[in-house]
C-alpha cells in the first residue's frame, strides 16, 4: 500500500493485483497525515494470484531490541488535523500494551507489540490519551481477496488528515539492509494484524489498518499489533456490509466510527 502526498494525500495501497488508496500522515497505509502527490499502485497481474505464493510475515524481530529505545517524531510539514502534541522521543520502552478500540460497530481489542516496534506504539498511545481518534471515522474498507482490511486513524475521513508529524518504519521493514530488493517482496500480512498506512519509507503517522482476511503486501507496514477475536468478529461483521456504493474499495456501507481508545 502506497501513500500520496500532497494537500489531499492519497495513498496507493498496492497488494498484488489490487491498488488500495490509503492516506496517512506520511506512510503507505493511510495514516491520517499525509498531503497528496501521486503514488502509482501495482498493475493486476495477468492471473489472480493465490495465498500460498507468499511466505508469511515474520513473527518476531531477528534480533530482540533493549528494554528502552529512542525515536524521531519530526514535523512533515502540515498542519495537524487535531491539535496534539509529539510523543516521548526518549527511553520508550519496549514492552506490549493491551488497549480497547470502541467503535459504533462494536470494540475492537488490540495488543500493541512494543517488542516489535515501539516507536510506533508509543505514537498510537500518545495519540490516543490526548483524544486524538475519538470521534474519527475510519474511511476506507478493501475487500479484495488479497486485501481485506479497514482504514482508520484520520480525523479529517479523507485520507488526508494525519498528527503534524512523521516517523521512520520498523518491523518487517528494519529487517532489511537498505537497498534490499527482497524489502519489495509481497507477503502475507495475516488475518488479525494491526499496521500502519504510509505514502513510502519514513512517513507513517496516524493512520492505521486492520487486517481482517490475509493480505498480499511488500514488507513496507510497519506491524505494531495484533487483532483480538472479538475484534475480528466486529471486522468481519464491517466487511459483510460491503463498501459504500459497492466495489471492492472505499467508504464502508456500515459506518464506523472511534468513539474512545481505552488501556486495558
Amino acid at each position: 500500500m502506497t501513500r500520496t502526498r500532497s494537500g489531499a494525500a492519497r495513498a496507493a495501497v498496492a497488494g498484488v493485483g489490487v491498488a488500495l488508496l490509503l492516506t496517512a500522515c506520511s506512510g503507505d497505509p493511510d495514516d491520517g497525515s499525509a498531503t497528496s502527490t501521486s503514488s502509482t499502485a501495482a498493475s493486476a497481474p495477468t492471473s489472480a494470484p493465490s495465498l500460498s505464493d507468499f511466505p508469511a510475515l515474520p513473527a518476531q524481530r531477528a534480533e530482540p531490541l533493549p528494554d528502552t529505545v529512542s525515536c524521531a517524531y519530526p514535523s512533515d510539514g502540515r498542519p495537524a488535523a487535531k491539535p496534539v502534541q509529539p510523543p516521548r522521543a526518549e527511553a520508550v520502552p519496549t514492552t506490549d500494551t493491551d488497549v480497547t478500540v470502541a467503535t459504533t460497530q462494536g470494540d475492537i481489542g488490540l495488543a500493541l507489540r512494543g517488542e516489535l516496534s515501539p516507536c510506533t506504539v508509543g505514537s498510537f498511545l500518545s495519540l490516543a490519551s490526548q483524544g486524538y481518534f475519538d470521534d474519527t471515522d475510519c474511511h476506507r474498507l478493501t475487500t479484495d481477496p488479497t486485501l481485506s482490511v479497514l482504514q482508520c486513524g484520520d480525523p479529517t475521513a479523507t485520507g488526508t488528515g494525519g498528527p503534524g508529524y512523521e516517523f521512520a518504519n520498523e518491523f518487517p521493514t528494519d529487517q532489511y539492509a537498505a537497498g534490499d530488493p527482497q524489502a519489495q517482496n509481497p507477503m502475507i500480512y495475516p488475518r488479525g494484524t494491526l499496521a500502519m498506512a504510509n505514502a513510502g519509507p519514513g512517513t507513517n503517522g496516524s493512520q492505521f489498518f486492520l487486517v481482517y482476511g490475509d493480505s498480499i503486501l511488500p514488507p513496507q507496514y510497519t506491524v505494531f499489533g495484533t487483532i483480538d477475536e472479538t475484534g475480528l468478529a466486529t471486522l468481519d461483521e464491517i466487511a459483510a456490509a460491503g463498501v459504500d456504493g459497492g466495489g471492492p474499495d472505499g467508504p464502508p456501507a456500515a459506518p464506523t466510527t472511534l468513539t474512545a481508545v481505552r488501556t486495558d
